[in-house]
């Protein structure tokens, strides 16, 4: 038996990255999937966003585990969209007990950027990163009360989001300001839900090896960040984080295990905070 049996989970940002890492992992624990993603790109990011076709593949990986999945096609900056998709959803498998939001978008551009970019950056930021974490939030919180079992909620932040760096443009100020908020949403979440047994928590990686990471754009910023690499390296002796990492402590959160754990700020970074 596995230690999710009977439970769904709702995945944001689940193409591809964490998101379809949480996904594989919750299902092999026993849980079925409600998975949404944008499948299109915005244009401030400067690099590709999940496809449906890989929106489509974590289905495929999902079932290979022994779990099922609904996969739509959704941006968390749409409340109502998202809300119908999860709506579906849980229609669809009758419950819902753990949400991961985890869909955020990571906009540097190591050049000089006008007035409109920058801003448009840091919105762009602001709008998937913590108003999408909102949304996310809002649109399940009625289906884990209606569900009177309790549940879980996890916020996918980042070391960004207990440690102050990210440069002088608007999209790594909304990085930092979005994954900062993120832990507000969280602590109050977690004390307003306490009552009903629903847990809220925060996980901070570290750079991890998706594409938000590995794109041209960050990999030029994190060279060229003030101290230069070594400033933004791990203590311990990896560079990267593969997103199974990640999954492990996002599994954990969301099991009975950690049944009375909430209102934590979860860093899964090879030490980094520490050392920052």
């Amino acid at each position: 038996m596995g230690s999710l049996d009977g439970k769904v989970a709702f995945i944001t940002g689940a193409a591809r990255g964490q998101g379809r890492s949480h996904a594989v992992r919750l299902a092999a624990d026993g849980a079925d999937i409600i998975g949404v993603d944008i499948c299109a790109d915005i244009a401030s990011n400067g690099y590709p966003m999940g496809s449906r076709d890989e929106l489509d593949e974590t289905v495929a990986l999902v079932e290979a585990q022994g779990g099922k999945m609904i996969g739509s096609v959704a941006d968390v900056r749409d409340f109502a969209a998202l809300k119908a998709a999860l709506d579906a959803g849980v229609e669809h498998f009758g419950r819902l007990d753990i949400v991961c939001a985890n869909a955020g978008i990571a906009a540097m551009a190591f050049r000089e950027l006008t007035d409109e970019e920058d801003l448009q950056m840091w919105t762009d930021v602001l709008d998937v990163n913590l108003v999408g974490s909102f949304h996310t939030a809002k649109a399940a919180i009625g289906h884990l009360i209606a569900g009177d079992r309790g549940g879980s909620i996890v916020f996918t932040s980042s070391t960004a989001g207990l440690k102050g760096f990210g440069g002088l443009q608007g999209g790594g100020l909304g990085y930092a300001a979005s994954k900062h908020g993120i832990v507000g949403l969280m602590r109050t979440l977690a004390n307003a839900l306490a009552p009903h047994s629903i847990r809220v928590n925060t996980v901070h990686p570290t750079a991890v090896n998706t594409m938000m990471a590995v794109n041209p754009a960050m990999t030029s910023f994190l060279e060229n960040y003030p101290d230069g690499g070594p400033h933004l390296q791990n203590p311990m002796p990896v560079g990267m984080l593969e997103p199974e990492d990640i999954s492990a402590a996002i599994a954990y959160l969301v099991s009975d295990a950690a049944r009375y754990v909430t209102g934590v700020t979860f860093p899964v970074d090879a030490g980094f905070c520490n050392k920052l």
